[in-house]
């Protein structure tokens, strides 16, 4: 007979109630042990789970079972190995943006290396900060982030703080307040749904993220216009504009840059679908 205080017992009890709930991430039951035992998730089988912990336990659970991301729950998300706080004012960072994080910093590497100074980067809509802050501190590069949302800066300049990285915050709506600054990198992942869309989304996403954060107007571009039209006379020459893009937004995307960006490119995610797309200043 299985104890009650068992791995095996509470995942099966946790499992239940999730999948009554339509919780599809099981996953976050080992993440919600591992937060309340402090062990990593390979041991977490074999834990004594004592009263306390089963109770804060439950207690965690209960709330994800109502659609609460766990992010929002644990007041912290983790972001290329780094611990991030988030909250309702900020979208959660994914793993799918780490596709972007890894690409843009081997360029940023490279581009220093060869001319032996500070690549200046600018981060457009940077939420949580995970971009910037990521970039700045894999790459020591010159990072400006803006933000139209104060609550967004707020966590972002926290995020900073603790991860005592380098990044100069502005709220600015897109270019507004970056003034004539120039750039040799420019990243966004900006709104990319569908208006009509978002009534559809799981209640995780609809009813906890910041609309502010997903809305991307009728057909989901309405960001990428303004940013690739405002862009080319914030770039430095030979300078680059990277986006995060919905699954299946490559090919409108690259038709918005063909104008003012050459080599044109797409990258994949984990899951093989189309997750970035790239270009340089003409």
């Amino acid at each position: 007979m299985e104890k009650q205080n068992s791995y095996s017992f509470l995942r099966k009890k946790l499992e239940k109630m999730f999948t009554e709930a339509g919780i599809d991430e099981l996953a976050d039951i080992d993440w919600i042990m591992v937060e309340v035992t402090g062990k990593q998730r390979s041991m977490l089988p074999f834990v004594e789970y004592s009263e306390e912990d089963i109770q804060k336990i439950m207690e965690i659970a209960k709330k994800r079972a109502e659609h609460i991301p766990l992010g929002y729950i644990l007041g912290k998300s983790y972001f290329f190995g780094r611990e991030f706080k988030t909250n309702s004012s900020v979208l959660i960072p994914r793993l799918d943006t780490e596709v972007l994080i890894e690409q843009i910093v081997k360029e940023i590497k490279e581009f220093q290396e060869k001319h032996q100074t500070r690549a200046k980067v600018l981060d457009v809509g940077t939420g949580s900060g995970a971009i910037a802050i990521t970039i700045q501190k894999e790459t020591g590069a010159d990072v400006t982030a803006v933000d139209v949302s104060s609550k967004a800066l707020a966590v972002a300049k926290e995020n900073a703080k603790n991860l005592k990285a380098d990044v100069l915050f502005l709220e600015s709506d897109l270019f507004e307040n970056v003034c004539e600054k120039k750039f040799d990198f420019i990243v966004s992942n900006p709104p990319y749904i569908e208006s009509a869309v978002i009534e559809s989304l799981s209640p995780e996403v609809r009813d906890n993220e910041p609309i502010l954060a997903l809305d991307g107007g009728e057909d989901g571009l309405e960001f990428y216009r303004k940013i690739v039209l405002q862009s080319p006379k914030h770039l430095n020459k030979n300078g680059k504009l990277y986006f995060e893009i919905g699954y299946n937004q490559a090919e409108a995307v690259k038709k918005l840059m063909q104008n003012d960006f050459k080599k044109l490119r797409v990258i994949r995610d984990y899951s093989d679908n189309d997750r970035v797309v790239l270009g340089e200043i003409k």
